[in-house]
This record gives C-alpha cells, sequence and structure tokens, in this order.
C-alpha cells in the first residue's frame, strides 16, 4: 500500500473524497494560513509566516489555475521549510528544469495537494491511451495546468512516456515516466521531419498523435530500428511540449 504524502495526508483529513472539494484557501486557513491577492513586482508569490500562523500573498490577476499551484507550492514551503520566509519567481514555480531543491519540495506538496494520487489514479485509469486530449480533460477536472497535469501524469500513470519541452534555441528540460530506461535521452534539437517542427517553428497549435522512428529523438545507438508516438501541443513563451510513447517494447527492456 502506497503510504499517503503530507499533503494527501491532510486533504483525507479535511474529508476530500472529490476534486471539486480542494478548496485551496479552506485548505491553507485549516493549517494556519491566510491567502490573499496583490500586485507582486519582482515574484510570483511569497509566504511570510510567524509562529503557527502565515500570510501566502499571490500575484493579482493571473491565471487562476496558476494561482492554485502557488498557493499548493507555497503551502509546500510552509510545510517543509517553516522558519523561512519565501519569496518565489514565476520561473521557480512548477518549473521541471528549477535546480533548487527547496523549490521542487514546494512543487510536489503542490501536485499531492492538487491531484492527490487516491483521486488522481481512479481518474487516468478513464483514459487507455496517453495523449494531450487526456491531459487536458484531467487538467479540467482537477483545476490545473496542462503543464503540471502532464508532469503528473508523466509520475503516475504508469504510460511509457517522456515529456520534452523546446524553446526555438534547442530543447529546455525533459522528463521520463518510471519505467522509461536512462539511457533514453532526447537529442538537443529538433529533428525537421518531426512534426513536432512544425509545431515550434509553424502556425500549428497542436498536432495530432503520430507514429515516427525513434531516431528522430534519440541519437542512442540502435534508435532507428524503433517507432515511437509523438504529439506536440504550443506552451507559454514560444515554447512546446512534446508526449512521446515508446510504443515499441523493445524500448523498455
Amino acid at each position: 500500500m502506497t503510504v499517503d504524502s503530507p499533503a494527501e495526508a491532510l486533504l483525507r483529513s479535511l474529508g476530500v473524497t472529490r476534486p471539486a472539494d480542494i478548496d485551496l484557501e479552506a485548505v491553507a486557513w485549516s493549517v494556519g494560513v491566510k491567502v490573499r491577492d496583490a500586485v507582486l513586482e519582482s515574484c510570483e508569490a511569497r509566504i511570510i509566516g510567524y509562529n503557527d500562523r502565515a500570510i501566502i500573498t499571490v500575484q493579482q490577476g493571473g491565471d487562476p489555475r496558476r494561482r492554485r499551484f502557488s498557493i499548493g507550492h507555497e503551502l509546500g514551503h510552509w510545510t517543509h521549510h517553516r522558519g523561512r520566509s519565501s519569496v518565489c519567481r514565476s520561473s521557480e514555480i512548477g518549473n521541471p528544469g528549477s535546480a533548487s531543491q527547496l523549490e521542487r519540495q514546494a512543487d510536489r506538496f503542490a501536485a499531492d495537494l492538487l491531484m492527490p494520487r487516491y483521486l488522481f489514479l481512479p481518474s487516468l485509469a478513464a483514459h487507455h491511451r496517453p495523449s494531450f486530449e487526456a491531459i487536458d480533460a484531467l487538467a479540467s477536472d482537477y483545476a490545473t495546468s496542462r503543464l503540471a497535469t502532464a508532469l503528473r501524469c508523466v509520475d503516475l500513470a504508469g504510460w511509457p512516456v517522456m515529456l520534452v519541452c523546446h524553446g526555438k534555441g534547442g530543447r529546455r528540460w525533459f522528463k521520463r515516466s518510471p519505467n522509461v530506461p536512462d539511457h533514453w535521452f532526447p537529442r538537443e534539437d529538433l529533428d525537421a521531419s518531426s512534426p513536432a517542427f512544425t509545431v515550434l517553428f509553424g502556425d500549428t497549435e497542436r498536432s495530432r498523435p503520430q507514429t515516427i522512428g525513434a531516431d528522430s529523438w534519440f541519437d542512442w545507438r540502435g534508435a532507428g530500428s524503433f517507432r515511437l508516438t509523438e504529439q506536440s501541443v504550443k506552451a507559454h513563451g514560444g515554447e512546446i511540449l512534446t508526449l512521446l510513447t515508446l510504443t515499441d517494447s523493445g524500448m523498455l527492456g
């Protein structure tokens, strides 16, 4: 049996049994934290606490789903790093490429709080194949961003997938599911024959899932003998997200 994380245990203690029950302000209040919105000049969110009370301030007028993750992130700091004031820039919240262990720990808390395993895994079971359509449906159910939901799916779904982010200057970051071997390391630049190339440099907002040679994505010896499925969508800041599904069992050996 999987042991609940601190965030999941908190939700259970509050009687949360549906995604719609995850009221971040109420959850925060239950642990002595008040949430307010304000115009912030140099950060997206911050938490300031004393003893067993704290105030989370979140950037006013931002995307509601992003706001929820920011609150969850700051509650992660309150849970794990109490005694420190935390000021978090946009690049530090929900960024898989963050080098800071503290920020990654706060992100994990936020993911557990917004998409707890005891609710998210049954929701995942309704989607048999990895795709951005499935990810967007889950994001709607849990009021989370596409990126946060995609990362949660990579961690929990059991799909043999990799999520890769590219900008026009090359690969920004990537994340493998636990069942994808470490030697599959995506190339720095996109192959011009890849549908992802058209999404990044063209007007296409989203590609459909398509089968392509694995050597379009990996330089690893023998990659050309395998096929995989890729699908890409445009993201913020001129970047794209690509979901790679390793459909060939030989890639998982």
